[in-house]
């Protein structure tokens, strides 16, 4: 669901394509015009611009973009304009072969994306880079956290909102019984029922849980669990409740303190705009009484804090 926030654009994607040649063109680029088209272009209107692009310049679009842009904004702009299991597989991909591997990052797309997604991105992961993702999954992660990854991209799950009462008390007692109720704790039966039940049957087994034990389903995993294993397992258990609640957090913790995570802020942003944008935004007000947009106003500077102010759309 697209939640930019545009009137309809007028322009058919052969002039904004010709429009964009002509930002490239001359000495230096009109990088506020490049913004300003593509910020406001919906996944289909920027995958037919890229079309026009190439078909009346016999240039790519995406290597231009490149060579004109830099910085932060030419991170965010190439991602944007990649369609959603693309640009997820290449967040995965970028995330592996960063410096040291941000395994956090690819950890919140895998644990994040609905089933259906993570379908689109397997697949788009092994054509862009001649590797399956399980298997550089394999190589690169370790222990518990690996079970886990694999386990949620191999596992089909349901994605109605049915959910079973009766199964969810009993997988809330097998979860108390491999966690908080015995010494140490049995990994394997929290990666198999956080795998294979689906985000409405895991929301009715944390509230099963709470009112057997008192204690919330997410304290025993912080109690349990640690490092990225915990991470994944936090990340499926708040998303199957609350995705875009989830979001507002991981944004508000890339924001706060010292310095900004920019890597984060632009992979969230440009991510989930045309998907739950505005309950995120929402979410975030709620919780941290200030707009998404005056955070991220505050946080970035110049072409790059419009860019991302574009795709947020208006504060109310």
């Amino acid at each position: 669901m697209s939640t930019l926030s545009v009137p309809p654009v007028l322009t058919s994607p052969r002039d904004d394509a010709i429009q964009l040649y002509r930002a490239f063109k001359g000495l230096g680029c009109d990088t506020a015009a490049v913004v300003n088209i593509l910020s406001h272009r919906d996944v289909t209107q920027r995958s037919f611009i890229q079309h026009e692009y190439k078909t009346m310049y016999s240039e790519d679009l995406l290597k231009r973009l490149k060579s004109e842009l830099s910085g932060k904004l030419e991170t965010a702009v190439l991602l944007w304009m990649l369609d959603p299991a693309e640009r997820d597989a290449t967040v995965i991909k970028q995330a592996f072969l960063s410096g040291v591997t941000n395994l956090f990052a690819a950890t919140e797309v895998i644990c994040s994306r609905t089933p259906s997604q993570i379908q689109l991105i397997k697949q788009n992961y092994h054509s862009k880079f001649g590797v399956l993702l399980e298997q550089d999954i394999a190589v690169l992660t370790s222990g518990d956290h690996k079970e886990l990854l694999l386990a949620y991209l191999s596992t089909h799950r349901h994605e109605g909102p049915e959910v079973d009462r009766e199964m969810a008390l009993k997988d809330a007692k097998t979860l108390f019984k491999a966690g908080e109720k015995k010494l140490g704790t049995d990994e394997k039966k929290f990666i198999r029922i956080f795998s294979e039940r689906s985000r409405a049957q895991l929301a009715a087994i944390s509230s099963a849980y709470d009112d057997m034990y008192g204690g919330s389903l997410k304290k025993a995993v912080k109690s349990e669990t640690s490092g990225e294993f915990e991470h994944g397992l936090l990340t499926i258990l708040k998303c199957s409740q609350n995705p875009a609640k989830y979001f507002a957090k991981v944004l508000h913790q890339a924001m706060k303190g010292l310095g900004t995570n920019d890597t984060t802020v632009i992979r969230v942003i440009v991510t989930r705009t045309e998907i739950d944008m505005h309950y995120i935004k929402a979410e975030y007000l709620r919780k941290y009484k200030k707009s998404l947009n005056d955070a991220v106003q505050s946080e970035t500077s110049g072409h790059y804090r419009t860019f991302l102010l574009s795709l947020l759309g208006p504060s109310h």
